[in-house]
């Protein structure tokens, strides 16, 4: 048996890859090396994408990296990402195997320097106050002395109950119509705003107050959501907006009519003359949301690092490459989609223009005449017709009758 060669066997121990088991070995190593990171960085190169995904790149001086967020993480981001905002990218480290890039899959952006929520407070109000909705001359004047009072507030807050012990107080008369909403978490600015028309719809009040307790700029986010800033400013109804604390400042504070302070100075406003109200109240009430906010706090906390954990992400990341795929074949069929259309316009055209030169209205066009008999059949010998018959003659613009006085075989 002849000898084998060392080069053979070499070739025999050799382990070649497919382009897709390499970029899906690089993918798993990345994966494992920065599960999680923060990356700072401007945003330049932003697409919001039909499909609700972001695509940018991150950059600095030196170096720029592709990322993306997904709709479904990015649906409850507060302010708007756009080109030259710097932000600071928590997400992890993989690779779009399709096309073999590394980048970053983003699962939170905050605006480098200036909280998320204030961002997206000073974004909304730059947008309103260009559009005219905090001009003072729009704004209602207050009654005097309103009959009917509509509130705009959570059953169950303190807001309400200090609205009815100054009122109360003051007026015994003063009828108090409440339309209970909730004033913090998902969906409540719907709420809010849902309520205004309402109230608006009932007809019979005169001034409306619309508000709530104290809280953190999270706690009071409802009130700085576009929707109820929009419901104010379509009020027919004189609107005051009584949201926190003094120190407290929301989109629908500058939106509406009057603003007070809080929800106690709303009623003192309302009804002139007023009694102090229970300070203790309201701050058993503010301590309360506190506790109740740090304690959701930390379980929010602790529910995000066991969803960080690598075992939860396995099946949301074929979903992702799956999903930017989409994306890009959507890209290419719109592309080939207008290619198509570019393409068969041209020969379109071209067969336009053919068939125009072989038209006869063509040759009309050059000086040549067409001429029919009285049949309307064509006249191509003399023989055909006599003297006195009447004949038709198309030319490239318009048509003459005629007489035939002589015929001439010999032409």
């Amino acid at each position: 048996m002849p000898e084998l060669s060392e080069e053979f066997l070499t070739a025999r121990k050799r382990k070649v890859y497919t382009v897709s088991q390499l970029n899906r070995e690089i993918r798993g190593l990345l994966e494992s090396q920065f599960p999680s990171i923060w990356v700072e960085g401007e945003i330049s190169n932003f697409k919001n994408h039909s499909s609700g995904h972001f695509y940018f790149t991150l950059k600095d001086a030196q170096s720029q990296i592709s990322a993306v967020f997904f709709s479904r993480q990015n649906q409850y981001l507060k302010f708007q990402p756009k080109d030259g905002l710097q932000v600071i990218a928590m997400g992890r480290i993989s690779l779009y195997e399709v096309r073999g890039q590394y980048q970053l899959y983003v699962e939170r952006l905050e605006p480098k320097g200036v909280g998320a929520l204030q961002l997206a407070f000073l974004q909304l109000k730059e947008k309103l106050e260009k559009e005219g909705l905090f001009h003072p001359e729009r704004k209602k004047a207050i009654p005097r002395f309103p009959q009917v009072v509509g509130v705009v507030t959570s059953p169950t807050g303190a807001a309400i109950q200090d609205i009815l012990n100054v009122v109360n107080r003051r007026f015994k008369g003063t009828r108090i119509l409440l339309n209970p909403v909730r004033v913090q978490g998902e969906g409540a600015a719907g709420e809010i705003a849902r309520a205004i028309d309402e109230m608006n719809s009932l007809g019979g009040l005169d001034v409306l107050i619309v508000g709530r307790g104290g809280g953190s700029l999270e706690d009071l986010w409802a009130f700085n959501e576009e929707i109820v800033a929009r419901a104010v400013y379509r009020s027919k109804i004189p609107i005051i907006s009584a949201v926190g604390h003094e120190i407290d400042w929301t989109i629908c504070d500058l939106v509406a009519d009057l603003r007070a302070p809080t929800p106690s100075a709303a009623a003192e406003l309302v009804v002139q003359n007023r009694e102090e109200l229970c300070g203790r109240m309201a701050e058993c009430d503010r301590r309360m949301q506190s506790v109740m906010s740090e304690f959701l706090e930390s379980k929010k906390e602790r529910l995000q690092a066991l969803q960080e954990s690598y075992a939860f992400k396995q099946p949301a990341q074929l979903i992702e490459q799956y999903a930017q795929r989409l994306d890009e074949i959507l890209r290419q069929l719109l592309n080939y989609s207008k290619s198509l259309l570019t393409h068969k316009k041209h020969l379109f055209q071209g067969f336009a223009g053919k068939l125009h030169a072989l038209s006869p209205l063509a040759i009309l066009e050059r000086g040549y005449s067409i001429t029919f008999d009285e049949n309307k059949k064509l006249l191509k010998d003399v023989r055909n017709i006599k003297v006195g018959d009447s004949v038709t003659s198309r030319l490239a613009k318009g048509t003459v009758h005629s007489k035939v006085i002589k015929i001439d075989p010999s032409s």
